[in-house]
């Protein structure tokens, strides 16, 4: 005789609604969209800020003054190269996904970090400083190595968001390009216990090195459900072609149970705050550029999406991303890379404050299947 196992527990799937920790790092109001780091506001920092005063606001808990900026921003420049072995590495893997390459090159940047086994929490901010300012050397060289260039050194006369841009164009940027990568970089640097975070955290929790866990957050991250939604709306769009078919075309995906891409999300049930940055940037990109057409059709898709407001199903940070990116002329399979290096930061805020007071996370499953089966020997299987 089996019986089943019947324990009466509450199951929150996807962990929803749960909290496992505090922070003093990132605020989050999904009800009325509303983003804070470190208690300042998402459109404050977007507007006022650079990704260097970000990263170190995150890290530090302050603003910094210019003083401690104009020396936390040469060590970011002074850490920006990468090892001719790595380079080797990428050139061996340079036909895989942007993102499967960054998750090996910064899995392999730890054979060469002199604190990878330090877990202090002043090492894990000295290691995520140097993979901050690494990571964006790593995307831009795969890009070019695929493509048969030689990869671009980087420049030391650039901020961190405008030598991304030249390492990958092989050019210096617009200060204009540079101010939009920039900003994007800020959106970007954190955003509470998302999945890539709580990944980080769930590896942390283990006492593994920070790399471990900034490649656990990088493989979280590439799902399209997390970071791929950028390149998978900017696919869409490109399918639309045309303003006046973008009605037709969301109905048709409605109609038969799809899913129009960048909308919605498991946080915000009203518009999220990112998304305004990005659509403005859209906009006057497109018409700098001479393509006013793919904002034309995303706000095509806002407008026939409109009546799943109702339904707390909103644009988010991705739906005009990836139009932005796609008008600088980035590669759509690096979109989700650009993620991931305006959330290096991010992640390890999270792994310094997992390490603060670790305990190791895991959850329970409720068993709903048969107990205490007997042995049947495989002779005797029928």
């Amino acid at each position: 005789m089996t019986t089943t196992a019947t324990n009466k527990v509450e199951i929150r799937r996807g962990l929803m609604g749960v909290y496992f920790d505090r922070t003093d790092s990132c605020f989050i109001d999904g009800t009325i969209g509303k983003l804070l780091y470190r208690g300042y506001d998402i459109h404050e920092l977007a507007e006022k800020s650079t990704f260097e005063e970000v990263i170190y606001l995150l890290l530090n808990g302050k603003l910094p003054t210019r003083r401690e900026l104009d020396g936390f921003d040469r060590q970011l420049r002074a850490d920006r190269d990468i090892p001719d072995d790595v380079l080797d590495i990428i050139n061996k893997v340079k036909d895989g996904h942007p993102m499967d390459v960054l998750r090996t090159a910064v899995s392999a940047l730890s054979a060469y970090d002199p604190e990878v086994k330090d877990n202090s929490e002043a090492a894990i901010i000295r290691k995520g400083l140097r993979l901050t300012a690494k990571a964006p050397t790593i995307v831009a060289a795969h890009d070019r190595i695929r493509k048969g260039l030689k990869p671009v050194k980087p420049n030391a006369n650039l901020n961190h968001a405008g030598n991304f841009l030249y390492m990958l164009f092989g050019k210096e940027p617009s200060e204009d390009e540079m101010h939009i990568m920039d900003v994007d970089f800020i959106l970007h640097a954190e955003h509470g216990a998302n999945a890539s975070a709580f990944a980080a955290r769930v590896a942390a929790s283990t006492q593994t090195d920070l790399h471990s866990a900034v490649v656990a957050g990088i493989a979280t991250l590439k799902g399209p459900a997390h970071g791929g939604a950028a390149e998978e709306v900017m696919k869409m769009a490109e399918e639309i072609g045309q303003p006046e078919k973008a009605d037709g075309y969301a109905r048709n995906i409605l109609d038969h149970g799809g899913r129009v891409m960048g909308f919605g999300h498991r946080v915000y049930k009203a518009e999220d705050p990112r998304a305004r940055h990005m659509r403005e940037r859209s906009h006057t990109l497109g018409i700098a550029k001479g393509q006013p057409q793919w904002f034309e059709i995303l706000t095509k898709l806002q407008e026939v999406m409109k009546p799943y407001q109702a339904r707390g199903i909103f644009v988010n940070v991705d739906f005009f991303a990836g139009s932005v990116y796609y008008l600088m002329g980035i590669p759509e399979d690096i979109f989700i890379s650009i993620f991931a290096l305006g959330r290096i930061p991010g992640w390890t805020l999270n792994v310094a404050e997992q390490y603060r007071s670790n305990i190791l996370i895991r959850p329970l499953t409720d068993y709903n299947g048969p107990m205490d089966l007997e042995y049947v020997p495989i002779s005797q299987r029928r």
